[in-house]
């Protein structure tokens, strides 16, 4: 895996005197930006459109409304789903010491995204200005305040799980049961059911099912039917993934990506 450090601004001397800088950057549908990492922390929020991110450590999906915290250091990439609309701040990492040196995707209330959207309206926020000062502040806040979402998909590392996780990963409509699985894959269904408690901290049945909650919301932003989507993540009906959705996210699919900017909400 290449890794390559991105410069998060690019004046040394506004970068010196800031202790947040931001990023506004627009992606068409597909865009990978690739395997990276930041000397500062980062709030990656996506204002619309659906990102996935991943590090070594596993996979978050990030839906409008939410964003990803990624802690300085830590080599991502992400990948977009529908046409993204970034906006991203970077913190020095003095300023985040009693924030999580873990990824999360966090929720994004009504007043932290106001105040990601006006930050990006400056390149950098500097203490020394009394309204950055301000801002800084409301922004550490809030930040502190926001609530982890558990939209994460973790890596396994073991042969014998990856084996079985590949197979679902290539096709998340597959229906067949775990024991099922596991003849194809070699391994007990003790076994693979142990190794994925103890590589994800997840049931292999709960694994399943948040990959195929990942996978459709990535379908979803990329405008495909309800119904279809339901079907292609492994869903028997459609009222069953919207069961799914609406305890997940708090919302049917349709509410969800309703009125949100660049997108439209899904057919039936």
């Amino acid at each position: 895996m290449s890794q390559k450090r991105q410069p998060t601004f690019l004046d040394p001397k506004a970068k010196r005197a800031a202790l947040i800088t931001t990023l506004v950057y627009d992606y068409p549908p597909g865009y990978l930006v690739p395997w990276h990492f930041h000397d500062w922390d980062q709030l990656v929020y996506a204002s619309s459109g659906v990102m996935t991110v991943r590090t070594e450590k596993g996979s978050w999906i990030v839906p409008t409304q939410r964003a990803v915290w990624i802690p300085a250091g830590t080599a991502h990439q992400i990948r977009m789903s529908g046409r993204v609309c970034m906006r991203t701040l970077y913190l020095k990492p003095r300023l985040t010491s009693s924030l999580p040196r873990r990824c999360e995707v966090v929720n994004v209330r009504p007043l932290l995204r106001e105040l990601i959207l006006h930050a990006c309206e400056t390149p950098a926020l500097a203490k020394t200005q009394p309204a950055h000062a301000h801002l800084i502040s409301t922004i550490l806040d809030q930040l502190r305040a926001a609530e982890s979402v558990a939209l994460q998909l973790p890596e396994l590392a073991d042969p014998r799980s990856l084996r079985v996780a590949r197979i679902i990963l290539d096709d998340p409509s597959d229906q067949r049961s775990l024991q099922h699985l596991c003849q194809r894959a070699g391994a007990s269904k003790r076994t693979i059911e142990r190794l994925f408690r103890t590589e994800t901290r997840m049931t292999f049945g709960k694994w399943r099912q948040q990959l195929r909650l990942t996978h459709a919301l990535r379908l979803l932003a990329e405008g495909n039917k309800i119904t279809q989507v339901a079907l292609d993540s492994g869903y028997s009906t459609a009222s069953a993934f919207i069961s799914l959705f609406k305890k997940s996210l708090g919302t049917t699919p349709s509410r969800y990506f309703r009125n949100l900017a660049g997108n439209q909400a899904p057919r039936s």
